[in-house]
């Protein structure tokens, strides 16, 4: 068993991933020699797989995890976790922002007695457009599954193997690591660390991308949409009652009096909008429970290296 494991997922980071390894391997050795280091290709497009296999021959601790199609960065994370056997488990991406040095930063707060110690990123070095939808969207999802959000949090963090076991144990069909690390719970902190430009190539997220995401980790943390529809609705109900007053008692006191047609129009196409609006968010969810009925593996795996 080893005692450290780190799980990155690779995609369109080739030229990275050999200084990775040796920045790992140097700062790992300085902790322990008894680690392992899992990579885990995406079906990345610039031939990611055969730098894997090199370093995978050249050193035994290198273990290498092909998908057989793109599946994404958290399906890809969850597919190292379940081949981790380190007391303690490092996810990073591999990209370089997250710095291999930082990991004894890290490692030496958990044993302090945390259960997982995550990486606050100082000084984030990501364009201002991609920070300001981070901002956005950790701040919807707060409100919406009540756990607070840092922004400036991702995966990279040191987790103990029961933080992972416990996570693997959700099974949930969108796996999104962050939200997972939270919601099981367990004794934490967090920590300042190094973050730096990306050296090589270009995220892979879209903005699409990114609002697909998002809106898939909040259908899949949070019913919290739908009870806030079921309030609307409540209140539409009431101004509907109170305006129907209105109307009694206006023709009680004047007699009747002829509605314009463009202001019922415009009700009529207001409500109209908002019952298909409901009607399409049931739909996501009803979507969502469909998907996980159906019980289709999560990741499938083509090809492993130095696994047993």
């Amino acid at each position: 068993m080893a005692h450290i494991s780190i799980v990155s997922p690779v995609y369109a980071c080739k030229t990275s991933l050999i200084e990775l390894y040796v920045r790992l391997k140097e700062t790992l050795e300085k902790i322990t020699l008894d680690f392992e280091i899992i990579f885990v290709n995406d079906a990345s497009p610039d031939g990611a797989w055969e730098t894997i296999i090199e370093l995978a021959q050249k050193d035994k601790r290198v273990k290498g995890i092909n998908l057989t199609r793109n599946f994404g960065q958290h399906y890809a994370i969850t597919a190292g976790l379940d081949y981790t056997k380190g007391e303690w488990v490092v996810v990073m991406d591999c990209d370089l922002q997250d710095q291999p040095e930082e990991i004894i930063k890290l490692y030496d707060k958990a044993k302090e007695g945390y259960d997982y110690v995550t990486a606050i990123r100082k000084n984030r070095k990501d364009s201002f457009s991609k920070i300001l939808f981070a901002k956005i969207f950790y701040k919807v999802l707060a409100y919406l599954t009540d756990v607070k959000q840092e922004n400036r949090v991702g995966n990279f963090g040191v987790y103990n193997k029961k933080v992972i076991s416990s996570i693997l144990s959700m099974h949930d069909y969108v796996p999104y690591f962050p939200s997972m690390v939270k919601w099981v719970g367990y004794k934490y902190t967090s920590i300042e660390v190094a973050h730096c430009e990306r050296k090589m190539g270009k995220t892979s997220y879209s903005y699409i991308m990114l609002i697909k995401l998002a809106l898939n980790v909040i259908l899949a943390f949070s019913d919290k949409p739908l009870k806030l529809t079921m309030k609307f609705g409540f209140l539409v109900a009431i101004i509907s009652v109170i305006f129907a007053l209105f109307i009694i008692l206006k023709f009680l006191f004047y007699g009747a009096i002829v509605i314009g047609w463009s202001s019922l129009i415009v009700a009529i196409s207001f409500f109209f909008g908002v019952v298909i609006f409901l009607i399409g968010l049931l739909g996501l969810y009803i979507g969502k429970i469909f998907e996980k009925v159906k019980d289709r593996p999560r990741y499938i795996i083509s090809e492993k290296l130095n696994n047993d």
